[in-house]
């Protein structure tokens, strides 16, 4: 014997299964990783101490967004570098946020003085932001024009002395000198 499924039910699971697909896709284009060119994700983190961190803060500068961790071998290895990166490129209208994924904010306190990083520190223990953008490897740095377009994507650590290095992020900051800092 046939069942006959109402009408007013099949057209239901219909929509209901539309609305779940266009959900579905709509997450899938926002959860992808940063592309190069592409608009960096507006963020609003907790800053280490109190306040907060915001991208919003530093239109029109080029920023870098190192994602990094105490407990992350080749973050520590890299941190002096670009504490003196941040240091040097102040001067150039750049800006360095270090992003902590960090769940320990006492251990973060400690390596920040130990190692005196005085560039801006968020926390993001949960990895949200890191997630958003795509990070999953230790440390990366996303590199932003002025206009907040993703313009290079470091991962793992490097000499922020490199010549080039500065030269690129100079050049982005509509200061073509190449003088070695």
């Amino acid at each position: 014997m046939r069942r006959i499924i109402p009408f007013k039910l099949v057209a239901a699971l219909f929509v209901v299964g539309g609305v779940v697909a266009a959900l579905a896709l709509h997450r899938s284009r926002q959860s992808g990783p940063v592309e190069i060119g592409a608009r960096a994700p507006a963020f609003s983190l907790p800053a280490l101490g109190a306040g907060s961190v915001s991208l919003r803060d530093y239109r029109h500068k080029v920023v870098l967004v190192n994602f990094w961790a105490t407990w992350c071998p080749p973050c520590v290895q890299e941190a002096p570098s670009l504490q003196t990166f941040s240091e040097k490129m102040a001067k150039s209208g750049v800006v360095v946020i270090g992003v902590s994924v960090d769940q320990d904010a006492e251990a973060l306190q400690k390596f920040v003085t130990q190692y005196h990083l005085s560039f801006p520190i968020a926390r993001d223990p949960n990895q949200a932001l890191a997630s958003h953008f795509g990070t999953f490897l230790f440390p990366e740095t996303y590199v932003l024009d002025r206009d907040g377009r993703l313009a290079e994507k470091i991962i793992g650590d490097i000499d922020w002395q490199d010549p080039r290095i500065i030269s690129f992020v100079r050049t982005l900051a509509g200061n073509c000198d190449t003088q070695t800092p």
